[in-house]
């Protein structure tokens, strides 16, 4: 099973952006997180009581693991995989369509935690057309 390469990123990156993307909360405890939680329960119990959540750890217990995986938690870490795919198009998307606008109006943000997107956000009213057309397209809003 190769899926675990990819799903060591879903643990690691979806702290990445502190907004909400797709209507889905990008932060630590996302939807997409607690779902695969919630499927790979048994897996987490059984295997991985022991690993300290954070930093891929729970993932590379899933890795060594994979041969026990259940059907269910399979799938929740494909959705999980879809769920950030999707998401780094989207922020890959803003990003080319913003990179002016980034350059102009947030060059003074430090990078991380969602810090430019939401910089983008705070300045909506003066970006670029094609800024600010990509930013509805994607959905991307400021986390509640």
């Amino acid at each position: 099973m190769k899926l675990f390469v990819s799903g060591v990123a879903l643990a690691v990156s979806m702290t990445l952006f502190g907004v909400t993307l797709f209507g889905t909360a990008a932060q630590a405890q996302s939807p997409v997180v607690e779902n695969v939680i919630s499927a790979c329960e048994t897996e987490i119990t059984s295997y991985c009581s022991q690993v300290s959540p954070g930093q891929g750890r729970l993932m590379a217990c899933f890795f060594a693991h994979e041969d026990k995986l259940s059907v269910q938690c399979i799938n929740a870490l494909y959705d999980g995989m879809t769920a950030l795919e999707q998401a780094v198009d989207a922020i890959s998307y803003v990003a080319s369509q913003c990179e002016e606008d980034i350059n102009t109006k947030c060059g003074e943000t430090v990078p991380g935690e969602g810090r430019i997107a939401e910089c983008l956000l705070d300045n909506k009213a003066e970006l670029s057309a094609s800024c600010s057309g990509a930013i509805d397209e994607v959905g991307l809003q400021k986390a509640e």
